[in-house]
């Protein structure tokens, strides 16, 4: 999935804020095993991605690194987009994304549903992160016209090779809201509850 990113006039210098740099210190904070944040001109190359994967964001867990690309990081969005990542290393680090894949292993048949939980949870996650930043309070829909991350976005090297699903714009808003409400066991959903979640918090 291309995206083409316009950057008017973004000039970050010592001492201002950085609200991507805020998300992933609320992320690193939160769990024990969160990657770190690493900025690139471009997503391909990283991480085996080639020019089909999403190309503003992405989360590696053989490194356990997230990269973002410099142009993407100065947009608004990004906040939504870096937290995603980190929800996706969440569920990785404690033990929810092994409980999924075991689901899908079990019921291949219900793979594409199954793989749609696991977003909304880690939209969820999102939020949960937005909000433990400090930051005020998003719409997905002031952003997006439709599913920004349909594309692999995550995943083992090689990243070209990575899971992708679409969830519809509003259902990924809806987890994405409740996760703001800064209430991580509201992040259970359907057959991913929030208990490993919960246990793994640090504060």
């Amino acid at each position: 999935m291309k995206w083409v990113f316009i950057v008017l006039a973004v000039l970050a210098g010592p001492g201002i804020a950085d609200p991507v740099d805020d998300v992933a210190a609320a992320a690193q904070r939160a769990f024990d095993r969160m990657p770190v944040l690493r900025r690139v001109a471009q997503i391909p190359g990283s991480c085996g991605a080639d020019d089909t994967v999403f190309d503003a964001v992405v989360y590696c867990t053989t490194r356990n690194v997230v990269y973002v690309t410099t142009a993407a990081a100065v947009l608004p969005q990004a906040v939504y987009l870096v937290g995603h990542a980190y929800g996706h290393a969440a569920q990785v680090q404690h033990g929810v994304a092994d409980l999924a894949l075991a689901q899908i292993r079990a019921r291949p048949r219900k793979e594409t549903m199954l793989r749609g939980l696991v977003e909304r949870q880690v939209d969820c996650l999102a939020g949960f992160f937005v909000a433990r930043a400090g930051l005020p309070r998003s719409d997905l829909t002031g952003w997006f016209n439709t599913d920004p991350l349909a594309a692999a976005h995550w995943g083992r090297d090689p990243l070209r090779i990575g899971p992708r699903v679409r969830v519809a714009l509003d259902a990924r808003n809806d987890w994405f809201q409740r996760g703001q409400g800064g209430e991580l066991a509201a992040c259970a959903v359907g057959e991913f509850g929030a208990e490993l979640l919960v246990q793994a918090l640090k504060s």
